[in-house]
């Protein structure tokens, strides 16, 4: 399992020092061990949880330079689980890739970005409210995407880059484990999900990129059917006892996700994604940003607390201390709890990636709104994510990171 990753990205981890994976490693097993209280039920029933971690620690050398030795529990990467917001990382990534690849005079993430309507079950967007201008952008969807979590904003970047841009484009930078194919929380068809709007982008009242509605002509389809649970709640509110049909929805493999934010947030010289270093000072600011500390909109801090997006070490904590700082996407549907985190201590010096999903559904019933986040969910990021940094605490370095390039200017 281990090695596969390595074959599946060889030409993205060869730019960066990666030391072998041990095969006998149990490191995170043994983390949580440790910890009997909180992860031994995890432990004795990790099949019937789903239970998936990458722990990967980084070492600097004298120029400050990374290498990476990962350690994993659970993995693999045939097993399927729904990723949820997950999937708003990459198309985030892309979108700022395809402006850069446009190349067009006064077309940026800022510029003014109109979705038209050409097909069943599209919708048209003019405006934004939520923006300090009251217009649409690639960066304030952007920034929705990570502070929040905005489903909205990630379907308009899916349909600005469209269905098989956004797969063509991951596989061939060797990201093969994955199928993006729909929008979320609209109930469209295997067709109108094909189908992306046409788009317009403005500099001021100049228009300066139009793209008309695209079809996607590839079949993103798993082989075989992907059926889980005993029971499922349909678009009516009507119980079937029947399994819950996730043939046709998104998925990622955790190892994908782990190596594209580790891409992100260490690019290398042959990087994966083609950003310009404005657009990584961009992500890592809205990645790592809190709602508390954001203008346009101005979050309801009852509502979007500080872990509202940080599940590791924080589960659903009101508050985290302004020295640690967590550059992630997380995820949350079906009972599924994913989080995609790079971590940072400021004040003790400590950086690590930590990648876990976890499945939360006793009823084995889908779409009924009973799933156990605050009782087994939450817990478990945050006991995870606590544990892996209790043992970074501790852990022997050769070199103190410098870790300056992380300590950003927010909102507010």
């Amino acid at each position: 399992m281990k090695k596969c990753i390595s074959l599946i990205l060889t030409a993205l981890v060869l730019t960066q020092c990666q030391r072998p994976l041990k095969e006998d490693e149990h490191l995170v097993e043994n983390l949580m061990r440790r910890r009997p209280e909180a992860f031994q039920e995890i432990l004795d029933h990790k099949e019937k949880y789903e239970v998936q971690i990458i722990y990967t620690q980084i070492d600097r050398d004298e120029r400050n330079q990374p290498a990476f030795e990962s350690f994993y529990f659970n993995t693999d990467s045939s097993r399927y689980f729904y990723p949820a917001s997950t999937v708003k990382m990459p198309v985030a990534f892309l979108a700022l890739e395809k402006l850069n690849e446009l190349g067009t005079d006064g077309l940026d993430r800022y510029s003014t970005f109109l979705t038209d309507s050409a097909w069943s079950g599209q919708t048209a967007v003019f405006e934004d409210s939520t923006a300090e201008n009251g217009l649409p952008s690639v960066a304030h969807y952007i920034k929705k995407i990570f502070v929040v979590s905005d489903n909205d904003a990630y379907n308009r970047l899916y349909e600005f880059l469209g269905q098989q841009y956004i797969n063509q484009k991951l596989h061939d930078k060797g990201f093969e484990n994955l199928r993006i194919i729909h929008r979320l929380s609209i109930p469209l068809s295997l067709e109108e999900n094909q189908h992306t709007n046409p788009v317009r982008f403005y500099h001021g009242n100049s228009p300066v990129y139009a793209q008309p509605m695209v079809k996607s002509a590839a079949d993103y389809q798993p082989t075989a059917q992907i059926l889980k649970g005993r029971a499922h709640v349909n678009h009516r509110d009507s119980l079937i006892q029947q399994p819950f049909d996730f043939t046709y929805k998104n998925f990622i493999a955790l190892e994908e996700l782990h190596l594209m934010l580790r891409e992100v947030i260490f690019p290398g010289k042959k990087p994966a994604f083609d950003l310009a270093q404005a657009d990584y000072d961009f992500l890592y600011q809205y990645m790592s940003q809190l709602p508390r500390e954001t203008t346009w909109p101005d979050y309801d801090q009852k509502e979007y607390y500080d872990a509202y997006c940080k599940y590791l070490m924080f589960g659903d904590d009101r508050n985290i201390p302004d020295h640690i700082r967590i550059f992630n996407k997380i995820g949350q549907a079906y009972g599924y709890l994913i989080d995609n985190a790079y971590i940072v201590d400021f004040q003790n010096n400590v950086e690590f990636l930590l990648s876990a999903v976890i499945h939360v559904n006793d009823n084995e019933t889908y779409n009924d709104g009973n799933y156990e986040y605050e009782t087994i969910g939450y817990p478990f990021m945050k006991e995870l994510g606590s544990a892996v940094y209790d043992y970074e605490l501790t852990r022997k370095r050769s070199n103190i990171p410098d870790l300056s390039k992380f300590k950003l200017a927010y909102d507010k």
